[in-house]
């Protein structure tokens, strides 16, 4: 690639979203942040909504920028978080604000669904941890609730599939997104009729399936109007934003694990097949789709919505920190205080998550926090801990020794928590890109112009365009010591 390629990100995360402009020149990529924006859930009437139409706004508030700089884009991609989606009626408009994955109406779903297609064979069927707000849960308690919006779809699309839809008029469905559904089967990378018959809805609801790489359409010509821009390629990247981090994991070799480190932290590994197994099942992981025909196999950990969640009750009450005045709290205290289980249920979605954390640790004979700094450093604690109880557990079904831990996303900054981390379980933690999710986005979008062909081209990009910092476990006995206290922890049900 020796000519310079402008590409558009728009990577929307559970709590904001950015627009980036990427510039790819010799084997190297460069990112400029064009816009940064609020994503927040909206409640009413105790139902949890996102705002698509603000979402949408967000996007050719973007688009705008590129063409007041006069710069001109190869292509458009999109990627967001998981599972949540929109509902079309038969004339394409959109019938309803999307739920949150975060909306209680889920809440005893997976058990009642349980009792139409066994636990067991919906797990055969999709190799999918079971989580209460996958989208098959989310389907059947909006049957159950009689949603009109259900009711009248015509269509149902992912969130990144919506705002494609939105910028071209094209439906379609991308694969890594359709794949956190629990609605696909990763062997046939089709929807499985058997799970739709036992809500009571058709699979005829879902769109065509396109992989990552592949264009969707070209923007509309009322989009070119109003943003100033030409006629642009839509293309599909790896729409889920994990599966878009992922890509952009500089890995040596495939002996390695990977933590993608933000709201949520998903710790995995890459393989070409899925790995659906009755261990795999009874260590409730999941299989998702990733870039060039592989298998994110994977489990998802409850990560920074601990702190984010704390820091908002905090900013309400008059106190803002810093990202380096958050670690100067944690260095301050001592460590393994109190310790959480973080993806105990209590933490889902509590009205105060510094209440339901005091409250965990009273129930389990534990110190309760007091101090924010405490606060601070039970979450950090904690987190590490568990990240070594999963990557334990990933070990015993992966089909090669894991040597090294990959952290990627926005928490792969966080160099308190990643030398917590590597002195937990005990090897190496690289770290970075922190870019990683709006990297991959691009590197798909290269692919699908055409100026790439493989992942082992795409992680050679972003070899030569990054410099991971490596942290070397240390405090092995401490760390042990603490870890055996967890794990009991994790014993009390």
């Amino acid at each position: 690639m020796k000519n310079i390629h402008h590409f558009f990100a728009f990577d929307l995360g559970a709590t904001s979203g950015r627009s980036i402009l990427a510039t790819i020149e010799n084997d190297r990529i460069e990112l400029k942040e064009l816009t940064r924006f609020p994503n927040k859930i909206i409640r009413v009437h105790d139902k949890y909504y996102w705002d698509i139409y603000a979402l949408f706004d967000a996007l050719k508030d973007g688009l705008k920028v590129v063409a007041s700089q006069s710069i001109k884009i190869d292509a458009i991609g999109i990627d967001t978080w998981g599972v949540d989606f929109v509902y079309l009626g038969k004339d394409g408009s959109v019938l309803s604000q999307p739920r949150s994955y975060r909306d209680p109406y889920t809440e005893g779903a997976p058990e009642e669904y349980f009792n139409i297609l066994p636990k067991k064979e919906v797990y055969d069927l999709t190799g999918i941890q079971i989580m209460n707000f996958n989208s098959i849960f989310q389907l059947f308690a909006a049957k159950k609730e009689k949603s009109s919006a259900l009711e009248s779809a015509a269509d149902i699309l992912f969130m990144p599939d919506a705002l494609s839809y939105m910028l071209t008029g094209k439906k379609v469905c991308e694969y890594t997104i359709a794949s956190t559904s629990q609605l696909l089967n990763p062997r046939t990378k089709n929807f499985e009729a058997k799970l739709f018959d036992a809500i009571g809805i058709s699979p005829s609801l879902m769109q065509p399936i396109v992989m990552p790489g592949e264009v969707i359409g070209y923007v509309t010509e009322s989009i070119m109007k109003e943003c100033g821009i030409d006629r642009i390629p839509v293309i599909a990247v790896a729409g889920h934003d994990t599966g878009s981090a992922v890509a952009a994991v500089p890995a040596e070799n495939e002996k390695f694990a990977y933590l993608s480190s933000g709201t949520w932290s998903l710790m995995g590994i890459e393989v070409d097949d899925p790995i659906i197994t009755n261990e795999s099942f009874d260590l409730n992981f999941t299989n998702e789709g990733g870039v060039n025909g592989t298998t994110r196999f994977l489990k998802n950990i409850t990560g920074m919505w601990l702190l984010e969640q704390c820091r908002k009750e905090w900013e309400a009450a008059g106190q803002k920190y810093t990202y380096p005045e958050i670690v100067e709290l944690s260095n301050s205290i001592e460590g393994f205080q109190s310790m959480i289980d973080p993806d105990d249920p209590s933490f889902a979605n509590p009205e105060s998550m510094s209440k339901a954390i005091c409250t965990y640790c009273q129930k389990t004979g534990q110190k309760q926090p007091q101090s924010h700094a405490e606060f601070i450093r039970c979450i950090f604690d904690s987190l590490a801990l568990k990240y070594r109880f999963v990557l334990g557990c990933l070990q015993k079904v992966a089909p090669f020794k894991i040597e090294k831990l990959h952290v990627i996303g926005g928490g792969s900054q966080n160099r308190l928590l990643n030398q917590a981390t590597a002195n937990s379980i005990g090897m190496p933690v690289v770290a970075g890109p922190s870019e990683a999710t709006a990297i991959g986005n691009v590197m798909m979008q290269a692919k699908g112009a055409g100026l790439i062909d493989s992942l082992q081209d795409i992680r050679k990009v972003i070899s030569n365009s990054v410099t991971p910092e490596v942290f070397q476990p240390c405090d092995t006995e401490v760390w042990n010591e603490a870890y055996n206290k967890f794990f009991q922890l994790l014993q009390i049900k």
